[in-house]
């Protein structure tokens, strides 16, 4: 019987369809672009939306029950792996475009796919979900701070100080927060509307795959010329979900967590949150569209090194 665990677990395939798709209609017929740039907006939102109603936003405290867990998360996200993106930045060609895209992608961590991987692979998913809300807000209050830490402050200025970016994240990330907050509270009103929920849960796997699609067929310019390019960012999105592993397993043993708990900490770490960044990288001046397809490409890498981890994590790096 199909279900949303067998969409989920497959959801790479899709994915991946959808860019092959979007990259052929868009090589047969250049012309398609101007047609679906307007289409990614509502459906970029749509996903948002669909996606912060599966993040209990309204139960932040829940995330402080279990300490040793929080504190490892917290280290390894906003210290740990901030260091390692900083480093991995320094080996790429020096095109602001693609660095870019690869601090805006690495340095937010996952919100929604890794509870779903977290299950596949043997972990804590209720630990995962307590934290995701802490996870958005902090992602949110830091990423300013990272940037301006790691891009030279010609480029931040420039880049990060546009009305389009602040329009980008009040309307595609505030607005689509705010009615997630307001459609938990209703949801949670009554017991019989948490059905709700679960039709919710079905919308960001297509949802995603659709954004991907129009972004593929929008941006194939973008990719023909920048190929070679995008190769060399390849070895560095499979070393951080490798070394993303490797810091969990320090900071598991380091603070003696349960092994469901440092599974559970492997994902987090693993998995970034490429679609709530990419109204940022949508929203950048012409001459930026390398940084929307990094992250894009980001994504699909993720989810291969997803499929690995499911199965490497719980035989062989946090083995029972």
């Amino acid at each position: 019987m199909f279900n949303r665990l067998i969409l989920e677990r497959h959801q790479v395939w899709l994915y991946l369809g959808a860019i092959v798709g979007g990259l052929a209609l868009g090589i047969r017929d250049p012309d398609i672009g101007p047609l679906f740039e307007p289409l990614v907006w509502p459906v970029l939102g749509a996903l948002l939306y669909s996606t912060f109603t599966q993040v209990p936003l309204l139960h932040l405290r829940d995330a402080f029950q279990d300490r040793r867990f929080l504190l490892a998360l917290l280290i390894g996200n906003f210290v740990l792996i901030p260091l390692l993106v900083w480093g991995l930045v320094l080996v790429l060609p020096d095109d602001p475009a693609l660095r870019l895209g690869v601090l805006l992608v690495l340095l937010v961590p996952c919100t929604d796919w890794y509870i779903a991987f977290t299950q596949l692979g043997r972990g804590d998913p209720a630990r995962a979900i307590a934290v995701t809300p802490l996870n958005l807000l902090l992602q949110f209050l830091l990423l300013p701070m990272y940037l301006w830490l790691m891009l030279p402050s010609e480029q931040f200025a420039s880049v990060l100080s546009i009305g389009d970016l602040a329009r980008a994240a009040i309307g595609l990330i505030g607005v689509p927060l705010v009615l997630a907050a307001i459609s938990e509270r209703w949801i949670e009103a009554r017991p019989e509307r948490g059905v709700w929920r679960d039709r919710l849960a079905w919308g960001p796997v297509p949802l995603l795959a659709i954004v991907v699609f129009l972004v593929a067929a929008t941006q194939v310019g973008v990719v023909r010329d920048s190929g070679a390019m995008l190769l060399a960012v390849l070895p560095v999105f499979v070393a951080f979900a490798l070394s993303a592993a490797l810091i969990a397993r320090v900071l598991t043993r380091f603070l003696s967590l349960p092994v469901s708990s440092g599974r559970t900490l492997a994902f987090s770490l693993g998995t970034r949150n490429s679609f709530v960044v990419l109204p940022f990288a949508l929203a950048l001046p012409a001459g930026w569209e390398t940084t929307v397809v990094v992250i894009v490409l980001q994504s699909l890498v993720e989810l291969f090194a997803m499929a690995l981890y499911v199965w490497w994590i719980p035989r062989y790096l946090f083995r029972a």
